[in-house]
């Protein structure tokens, strides 16, 4: 009779045990573009405007700006479509993504032992920099007007951290990266674009 307890419980604990592995993961949630078509576009004097791109991802360690929802490098190229419009002139307007990265450095844990074993501490931290260049050029390609912006975010996430929270983190981040981008960015034009700038 023991016996046969011994086996129900056995067997119990495997089926048990079965059924958590079957259990698949979440689905990975999907996030909306990131977009700046709700903010008062910047109309500048010139016939169109450029986005050309001197970034490229680094796709591996410590580089993980291609794994974000929306890559910084794209919300860059969102903005510049969405905020810079050609009000018409003789000259043209370049946009320049010089920097759209984003690193992960593992961080020490500063707890050890059972202490540590119980303490969920920060794991990795994630460096944000996006940087750009906007010039007014002349027919020539000889720019008239220059203005570069950077603005930088750093983030760090708790060990044991979800991929799908981890997703949700990295979007956060770029909004308020791009947010910051777009104020300095939109400064910089009124203060220095004068007799560009509609």
């Amino acid at each position: 009779m023991r016996f046969d307890f011994l086996r129900f419980v056995i067997l119990a604990l495997v089926l048990t045990g079965a059924l958590a592995s079957c259990e698949s993961p979440p689905p990975r949630p999907t996030f909306p573009d990131i977009r700046f078509t709700g903010e008062r576009p910047i109309r500048l004097a010139v016939a169109a405007v450029d986005v050309p791109s001197n970034f490229r991802p680094g796709f591996q360690a410590p580089h993980v700006e291609h794994l974000f929802p929306v890559p910084p490098a794209r919300a860059m190229e969102n903005w510049a479509h969405d905020r810079l419009v050609a009000g018409g002139g003789g000259v043209r307007a370049r946009f320049v993504i010089e920097d759209a990265s984003v690193i992960e450095v593992e961080l020490k844990k500063k707890e050890e032992g059972i202490t540590g074993a119980f303490t969920k501490e920060p794991a990795q931290r994630y460096d944000a920099t996006v940087a750009a260049t906007l010039q007014i050029v002349d027919d020539h390609g000889v720019p008239v007007r220059t203005v570069s912006v950077k603005a930088s975010r750093s983030q760090s996430v708790l060990e044991g951290i979800t991929p799908n929270d981890r997703d949700k983190t990295w979007y956060d981040m770029t909004i308020a990266l791009m947010t910051d981008f777009d104020q300095q960015m939109s400064r910089e034009v009124s203060e220095h674009f004068g007799g560009y700038f509609q």
